[in-house]
């Protein structure tokens, strides 16, 4: 059967948040089956926890923040779930000791390495999937996503519409079978994006503080500045597929279904995940217990034995 994950042993690492700009400090350990993925604030006295859900994201700007009924939040998580969604982890302790996930180099590949270097291990307990069983769609000023029924696995179909030079037209759109290795491989190399020309507004409200080339791609009016250039060709529209995929794998349950959309963004991904799980008949929650080694209606996850050779 296909069984639930956690990590096997607990692993800390150190980065600069996103929008603080302040040094951060999260550890992850090991958690029994149906645990979830859970965060807690360990710099609040007393210490906040809170569940990994749809419900508890209640803010998008810029970024997937949890929020508690108290008001603490715990910000930027969409691309450390984004890279357990791709390990198959559904159970896994979060502490960390600011308001914000480490931004890293503003891709999901260092909590990929990270993961997989320490191992990943096989819970007793199947596997939960979503299984969409009618089409969820939310729109809002004519951008829209959209979830469908599948015949088999998670397919995603992602458009962005940028008119900028930098911004090939025929590099804004991506469309993938999931499954770890092509994440792992296509995707998750992908770095946040944003242009010159909002860096000051974002400053003046206290974002994107900690924001650098080292942890972003930037763009002036003409060009890509980072030194570097780009990591894929079509490094934007597969940024905001990871996000996508960590917003929409933000209640630790992979889909099975096809999930298409157009000018998606934090907000919209989770409208949808809301409206996905707002009625019972939009899907099924299904395991696998039959002794297939990859069955077809579900998705193959990555693990520290294949990670070597995805990239």
């Amino acid at each position: 059967m296909i069984r639930q994950r956690t990590i096997l042993k607990p692993v800390s690492m150190v980065g600069i948040g996103l929008h603080s700009g302040a040094k951060v400090e999260v550890s992850f350990r090991p958690a029994p089956s149906d645990t979830g993925i859970v965060y807690t604030r360990t710099d609040l006295d007393p210490a906040v926890t809170m569940k990994c859900s749809a419900e508890n994201v209640r803010d998008t700007q810029l970024c997937t923040a949890l929020v508690s009924e108290s008001g603490a939040r715990i910000s930027t998580v969409e691309h450390l779930t984004a890279a357990l969604s791709a390990l198959g982890i559904d159970n896994l302790f979060v502490d960390v000791n600011a308001p914000e996930i480490p931004v890293m180099d503003g891709s999901a590949q260092p909590f990929i390495y990270l993961f997989s270097s320490i191992g990943i291990q096989d819970l007793p307990s199947p596997k939960k999937f979503l299984r969409v069983k009618r089409k969820v769609r939310v729109e809002n000023e004519g951008k829209w996503a959209e979830l469908t029924p599948a015949e088999s696995g998670f397919h995603l179909d992602l458009q962005i519409d940028f008119d900028h030079p930098a911004m090939d037209r025929d590099k804004q759109h991506y469309a993938v079978d999931f499954t770890g290795q092509t994440f792992a491989t296509d995707i998750s190399r992908a770095r946040t994006f944003c242009f010159m020309r909002d860096v000051e507004f974002m400053h003046a409200h206290n974002l994107a503080l900690g924001g650098s080339l080292d942890n972003a791609v930037v763009l002036d009016n003409n060009r890509v500045i980072n030194p570097e250039g780009l990591r894929y060709e079509d490094e934007f529209v597969k940024h905001k597929m990871l996000d996508a995929i960590g917003d929409l794998y933000m209640d630790g349950h992979s889909i099975l279904g096809s999930f298409k959309a157009y000018k998606t963004g934090h907000d919209l991904n989770n409208r949808l995940l809301r409206a996905l799980l707002s009625d019972s008949a939009n899907y099924e929650v299904i395991t696998f217990v039959q002794d297939e080694k990859n069955p077809e209606s579900a998705i193959n996850f990555l693990d520290a034995k294949t990670i070597g050779t995805a990239f």
